[in-house]
């Protein structure tokens, strides 16, 4: 079966209202799905890991939970299967938002899901612009709503409306670069390494390379928003990793 997801013009409107990058551990077998989902998932500015056997996604979600911000789990899967993955994690008391997808319309079955630890369920076939409406009602449900606009010194970052300025004028930044500034916003004063960026903003396969490509996404937004080399607000802390000030002083 071929997948395929068209991105419509109210799609992409609907993902502006994202508050937070999200990663996204996605528990599937059907290959073609994977790619097709990742693909759609990625033009939002998602990152998402891949695993396809029940085993290992626990193991990966057991050790590294904290790295993914939702679950979106197949239900049918060779050996472990989706019920059982979302017993296994809920009994080791990881409580990320999990998405079922399911081809079974039983209602019996969507309650026992439910049961089991599940936070929504999506019955296959589905429109990307379903899933991506999903994603945010999860993402809304954290105890402490994440805040829409950010500041630092004179930076704002739009998060819904995915707009950044700096003294007014607005910043042209990548898609990376935006969720890099995201993030060190969310996070000011605070000295961030490379490994904590690449697990929140790469995906699990990242070798080495990409601590070079963290290095060169930074020097590239560092060019935008700094303007004096002694009034930086995105530091290097030598041997360590970065630190964006939240105010900059003469």
């Amino acid at each position: 079966m071929k997948h395929s997801f068209d991105i419509p013009y109210n799609v992409r409107i609907a993902s502006n209202l994202l508050f937070w990058h999200m990663k996204i551990l996605l528990i599937e077998d059907e290959q073609k799905l994977v790619k097709a989902l990742t693909r759609g998932l990625n033009h939002f500015g998602y990152t998402v890991d891949a695993v396809s056997e029940g085993n290992e996604a626990v193991e990966r979600l057991t050790l590294h939970h904290e790295d993914y911000d939702v679950v979106i789990l197949d239900l049918m899967l060779p050996g472990m299967d989706g019920y059982e993955i979302c017993k296994a994690v809920r009994a080791k008391q990881i409580n990320i938002p999990i998405l079922v997808l399911t081809a079974r319309v039983e209602t019996d079955l969507k309650i026992d899901l439910l049961k089991a630890g599940a936070d929504d369920y999506l019955s296959k076939p589905f429109s990307l612009g379903e899933l991506e409406a999903r994603l945010q009602a999860l993402l809304r449900r954290p105890k402490e709503q994440l805040p829409t606009v950010l500041t630092a010194a004179d930076i704002e970052l739009n998060v819904s409306e995915r707009t950044a300025r700096k003294s007014g004028k607005e910043l042209k930044l990548t898609q990376k670069e935006f969720a890099l500034l995201e993030y060190f916003m969310r996070n000011p004063d605070r000295v961030i390494d490379r490994d904590e960026l690449l697990s929140h903003l790469w995906d699990f396969n990242y070798t080495s390379f990409f601590s070079n490509a963290v290095d060169v996404h930074i020097k590239n937004l560092r060019k935008k928003i700094d303007d004096e080399k002694d009034k930086r607000i995105l530091e290097t802390v030598r041997g360590v990793g970065y630190r964006l000030r939240k105010q900059v002083t003469e």
